[in-house]
């Protein structure tokens, strides 16, 4: 007979969770998103007051539910420098003493730098793949080597169907975000015996500041739907653009006991814009 696999607002409850970038957009999601499902969560960002108004923003809803209908779980706020290897180190011995040993690890934090190739500089191609690609890496293996060593954890790198697809303007985050997504599967290879599974989200078009600092002019989520021929972009075929809310949703798909037999895969969530 197979184990119970819990469900509804407990799902993580007695677990604890690391989301990077959680003070605004998808991270922001995903760690309410978890704490919601009952885990305690390490919200942390290089920016702490975003993650610190995340964290007052929770209590205080979970404050005016029905006690019998309020999470198990807590959000709590770090600062972290991902690109920091020593601020790394230190917030996740930190975040373990302080919440217990870490099971769940959300690699969101990011940064985006448009330009086309010939125009990109040397300081933006550098920060872009010191953020979203050894950032992942520094996190990753400060956790990682902790989750082995107890033989469980899951870890979800949010990515980008960018990774998957040439953009124009986009060389260097498609190129950091793909790096992300290969190091993550190489990183489940590696930690498949010891039970620790590595997974990858990579959304499309979503309803971020980043995602709207790319808009110009009054049409612009007109045009991120239908497409642009002159960019050699498809649009989305569902029809509209992400919540933040259905990135986490798949994150926490991933990281759930649901998904205990999948690992180095990579979930479009893109509403097919890729084609894939």
């Amino acid at each position: 007979m197979s184990e119970h696999i819990p469900d509804g607002r407990g799902e993580f409850a007695g677990r604890t969770a690391l989301v990077t970038g959680a003070g605004q957009g998808i991270g922001a999601a995903v760690a309410e998103k978890l704490a919601d499902l009952g885990a305690r969560v390490a919200a942390t960002d290089r920016s702490v007051a975003g993650a610190e108004e995340l964290a007052r923003q929770w209590e205080a809803r979970q404050a005016k539910e029905d006690p019998a209908d309020r999470s198990p779980g807590s959000l709590t706020a770090y600062a972290l420098d991902v690109t920091d290897r020593q601020a790394v180190d230190a917030c996740v011995e930190r975040v373990e003493d302080e919440l217990g040993p870490l099971d769940l690890l959300v690699n969101v934090a990011g940064v985006l730098h448009t330009a086309p190739v010939a125009e990109l500089t040397d300081e933006d191609w550098a920060h872009t793949f010191a953020v979203n690609t050894t950032g992942v890496f520094q996190v990753s293996r400060a956790v990682t080597s902790r989750m082995a060593e107890r033989r469980r954890g899951c870890v979800v790198t949010v990515g980008s169907n960018a990774a998957g697809i040439p953009r124009t303007g986009m060389a260097a985050y498609a190129a950091s975000k793909a790096a992300a997504t290969m190091f993550t599967k190489c990183l489940g290879l590696e930690l498949a015996r010891s039970g620790v599974r590595c997974n990858i989200v990579a959304p499309g078009s979503t309803d971020t500041a980043m995602q709207r600092a790319l808009w110009t002019g009054d049409t612009a989520p007109d045009s991120v739907l239908s497409g642009d021929l002159g960019t050699y972009r498809t649009g989305i075929p569902l029809g509209r653009i992400a919540d933040p809310e259905d990135i986490a949703d798949a994150v926490a798909f991933l990281a759930s006991d649901r998904a205990r037999h999948i690992t180095m895969q990579e979930l479009y969530v893109d509403g097919g814009a890729t084609l894939r």
